[in-house]
């Protein structure tokens, strides 16, 4: 893929208070991975779409699984397609607020726009910070999916701003666990 090795990335995984969702009694990594197998039968309902948007867009399909695991929950989280309290549109959270949402919330359409959206991010962290690795510009386009471009201040607190404070940890943290998985 053209944006970094999603396994050579570093990750603190989810925090506590994205372990509480599923009541977890421990956080980090470990809880990343609960959390992904926990949605694994519902990203699987979407496997065949996630490919091949992953291989037309050359993103790697672990990464699209992942945040569709944070974002809705494998779909779990939405209500008529919507989430985020009617903002955000479809399985990966396409916010109305920036951007026109495509297609149905578990569409092709909608996965290639917001997979389109993420590798927009990344390619802004990689000319905001063309000093850091292509893994760590992957990580920095992840924390922008979740909070913009201009709130990733630095690799080391670039989860500052993010939901939780792990965004970026967390979905990195899903998509290893994916990625061992077969996706």
């Amino acid at each position: 893929m053209d944006y970094g090795n999603i396994m050579k990335v570093d990750t603190s995984g989810a925090s506590e208070q994205t372990a509480a969702q599923d009541k977890l009694p421990y956080d980090g990594p470990p809880a990343s991975h609960t959390l992904a197998k926990t949605d694994l039968g519902r990203v699987n309902n979407y496997k065949r779409i996630i490919q091949k948007v992953g291989a037309q867009k050359r993103m790697d399909p672990a990464i699209i699984a992942a945040i569709i695991s944070r974002e809705s929950r494998g779909g779990n989280g939405l209500k008529d397609g919507w989430g985020d309290h009617g903002n955000a549109w479809g399985l990966m959270q396409v916010d109305k607020r920036y951007h026109t949402p495509r297609g149905g919330s578990e569409s092709e359409d909608h996965l290639s726009q917001a997979t389109g959206i993420l590798i927009d991010l990344i390619r802004l962290i990689k000319n905001k910070f063309p000093s850091w690795t292509a893994e760590q510009q992957l990580k920095g386009g992840i924390a922008a999916y979740n909070i913009g471009p201009d709130r990733v201040k630095s690799y080391e607190a670039m989860d500052v701003f993010t939901t939780a404070k792990d965004y970026s940890g967390d979905v990195v943290a899903r998509a290893q666990w994916y990625k061992r998985n077969g996706f």
